[in-house]
């Protein structure tokens, strides 16, 4: 399946065996904290630090999946010119309407009963466009989850750089339980069989179509694609956030503090590296933390945002942002941050 994948100019690389989880870097890359770009373990060949490692060398290919033939594929989305829609079956209340679909209200005389899932979220969005939902599309490559999800392979055209996304949360997003894979991501192979089961194609055609019009647009409208010029990211004090920490109660007050603590780290999805994403999430983390200690926050809320912001910026690193997440906001719940902006 790597071959395949390769062949067809999508740069592979290994998943950890039955899981849909990079393979682990090796103990000197796990024990010291760098970037992809200072790693020689690339230089040497290895698959150190996910998708950053993916290749097309057939040779290297044959090497890892030959010693480990047990090994899954991952394929890195951007560089293969991938976006592939991946649509969740978690089946789960739904979020506030607001997150529903990101940027369309949807008012409180609309019925929700039974949207329990992504496959409901996009094909609400794709009926309000005029058109057939993604998961329905029979000209592209779709791949069954084994959780039962979905995903929907395309590819992209012209020069457009589009960026990854999880779900709905506090930054760009398509649709609830959608997520988006492209540059900064990678997605699994069909073929790859886990614990749970395979990544099994669907009817009959096998490569992937070019990005619809109207989806290009959603994307486009929902922040999928990078400013024209994107500011080098800059270290953001919490103090620096104060004002908005500031503006009272409420549910849109605290979705709008969250926004504003989590931009930093939104930023670091924007370029594949060097863009200081531990430190931007360790502060953000320290930021929440002061507001949990204050009361100003729930630990779940921070926790939750903190994550899906993470993954968003930085997939396939999960632990390790798990790791900055965990101590930033043990730091920062020792000391309360005040409506004032103080901590004691």
């Amino acid at each position: 399946m790597a071959q395949w994948c390769a062949r067809r100019g999508w740069p592979v690389h290994p998943l950890a065996p039955g899981r849909k989880t990079p393979a682990a870097n090796c103990r000197q890359c796990r024990d010291q904290i760098h970037t992809p770009a200072d790693c020689r373990c690339l230089r040497a060949g290895r698959w150190c630090h996910s998708f950053h490692a993916a290749t097309l060398n057939q040779d290297r290919i044959q090497q890892w999946w030959g010693h480990h033939p047990e090994f899954g594929t991952g394929v890195s989305c951007g560089p293969a010119g991938l976006i592939v829609v991946d649509i969740d079956a978690h089946g789960a209340e739904p979020p506030a309407r607001n997150r529903i679909l990101p940027g369309i209200p949807i008012g409180d005389q609309v019925d929700l009963t039974g949207l329990a899932s992504g496959f409901h979220s996009l094909a609400v969005l794709a009926a309000l466009r005029g058109w057939q939902s993604p998961a329905e599309d029979s000209t592209t490559l779709r791949v069954r989850t084994p959780s039962g999800g979905l995903h929907v392979w395309y590819r992209s055209t012209g020069n457009r750089r589009w960026l990854s996304s999880v779900g709905s949360g506090f930054g760009r997003a398509l649709a609830w339980q959608v997520d988006i894979r492209a540059y900064g991501s990678y997605i699994i192979a069909p073929g790859t069989v886990t614990r749970h089961g395979t990544y099994t194609p669907i009817g009959k055609t096998r490569e992937p179509a070019a990005l619809p019009q109207w989806l290009a647009q959603e994307l486009d409208r929902t922040g999928h694609l990078p400013a024209p010029t994107i500011p080098a990211p800059r270290p953001v004090p919490p103090r620096a956030q104060q004002a908005v920490l500031a503006a009272g109660g409420g549910r849109n007050s605290t979705e709008h503090t969250l926004a504003a603590v989590l931009a930093p780290v939104e930023v670091c999805g924007q370029v594949a590296e060097g863009a200081g994403f531990s430190d931007a999430l360790n502060r953000a983390a320290y930021t929440l933390g002061g507001l949990i200690a204050a009361g100003r926050l729930s630990l779940q809320e921070a926790e939750q945002a903190l994550r899906v912001a993470a993954t968003a910026a930085r997939p396939g690193q999960e632990l390790r942002s798990e790791q900055i997440i965990r101590s930033g906001l043990a730091a920062g719940q020792k000391k309360p941050l005040y409506t004032s902006g103080r901590r004691p």
